[in-house]
């Protein structure tokens, strides 16, 4: 799957993740450079579902750098515990954010964005990065894109 991507136009959410996720793992298996595997993913879930913003934020040193994303620009840094990005890092867990002005602390990369999910992935035991995917629509995530979300990360992890 090199150039080409199906993406069921008639259905609900989880019938197309059930559809890209084979995609995405086909994509990335066998690929060994870090950056083409999160610029494809991000590609496929911007291009699936629409999304304001989809990126990765990668851990180097004692923050989250900006890496690979579809979007707006973006922060280029943040700080452990700070911010969703942050949080997500630190505790190692999906943050699911209806409304991102009721988070404390959240970091407004962009004022248009409303909604967020992130979620983090790992390398040997650690977290590596985060993948932050944001809305311009309050609680446009649900549980349905934290559990296909995190089995993403996990076929991501099989690739580092």
């Amino acid at each position: 799957m090199a150039e080409s991507l199906y993406i069921p136009t008639d259905a609900d959410k989880a019938s197309k993740y059930e559809a890209i996720l084979p995609q995405i793992e086909a994509l990335i298996t066998g690929e060994s450079d870090l950056t083409a595997n999160l610029a494809n993913i991000s590609a496929v879930l911007r291009e699936s579902f629409g999304f304001f913003w989809v990126g990765f934020y990668l851990v180097k040193g004692d923050q989250l750098v900006l890496g690979p994303f579809q979007g707006p620009i973006a922060c280029t840094r943040i700080n452990l515990g700070k911010g969703v990005c942050g949080t997500a890092w630190k505790e190692d867990k999906t943050q699911l954010v209806p409304d991102v002005d009721a988070f404390p602390g959240h970091i407004a990369c962009s004022s248009a964005s409303k909604s967020e999910i992130v979620v983090p992935f790992s390398k040997n035991g650690k977290v590596a990065g985060v993948l932050d995917v944001d809305s311009d629509q309050l609680s446009d995530f649900d549980e349905t894109d934290q559990e296909y979300l995190e089995r993403l990360m996990q076929i991501l992890e099989k690739t580092l």
